[in-house]
């Protein structure tokens, strides 16, 4: 593993690690997997079986499932600096539910499940903070079930915009928009006719990848009109 010390003050921000000594860590990334991966490149398929879970250090990661009839859905979208594949660890059937896919060159370390459920035998921080993060999650992916069964596809795309963070008046979506339509289970074309309505509302400007937000308070209000 290279370079440890530095990716140890890395994982000092990521929930599941926060509550585990130095030590700990430590003891963890010597046994840790390091890959990087290419576009396109599978990291792991829907049935593997499930020994690892994973920290995004670097790139872009979608995670799918195909439908019946072979379609791609976009379960969620991994960025840097976040944790995927966890909660598998805690379930009788040790295996991967998606498919994890890099969608831009990609840098991931992968911990054994069963050496970080040992260390948290003897880290009772270390299991309070997963346990809040964990929780922190349920809570959003209930929050995103609302967002897809209950609103229309206007709501889910203004939803999704007032969850992400901003820096002013900025949001960088990060992901190729037709994976954005995917994720909110609209078609490509209907998430351009939306961003095209909101922005001729004035309530945002598109410029490619980056999303300004003219108007949080009357977007926000759109949205509960929906």
């Amino acid at each position: 593993m290279h370079n440890i010390i530095g990716i140890i003050e890395e994982l000092k921000g990521v929930y599941l690690f926060s509550g585990l000594s130095e030590e700990q860590s430590e003891t963890l990334l010597e046994h840790a997997a390091h890959q990087e991966l290419q576009h396109g490149e599978t990291l792991f398929s829907h049935g593997d079986p499930s020994e690892r879970f994973f920290w995004l250090r670097r790139g872009l990661i979608k995670l799918t499932r195909l439908s019946a009839d072979g379609e791609e859905k976009v379960v969620e979208l991994i960025r840097a600096g976040q944790v995927f594949g966890e909660a598998i660890a805690f379930m009788e059937r040790q295996e991967y539910p998606v498919n994890a896919e890099a969608i831009e060159p990609s840098e991931v370390v992968g911990f054994e499940s069963r050496r970080f459920l040992n260390l948290l035998r003897t880290s009772p921080d270390g299991c309070f903070r997963l346990l809040a993060g964990l929780s922190m999650r349920l809570h959003s992916q209930i929050n995103e079930i609302d967002r897809l069964t209950l609103h229309n596809a206007t709501a889910r795309v203004i939803g999704y915009l007032l969850d992400q963070p901003r820096d002013g008046d900025r949001i960088l979506l990060g992901s190729p928009k037709h994976l954005l339509a995917s994720r909110l289970s609209i078609q490509p074309e209907t998430l351009s006719r939306i961003f095209g309505r909101l922005n001729r509302d004035g309530l945002i400007k598109v410029e490619g990848q980056t999303i300004y937000v003219q108007d949080a308070e009357e977007l926000r209000r759109f949205f509960e009109r929906q």
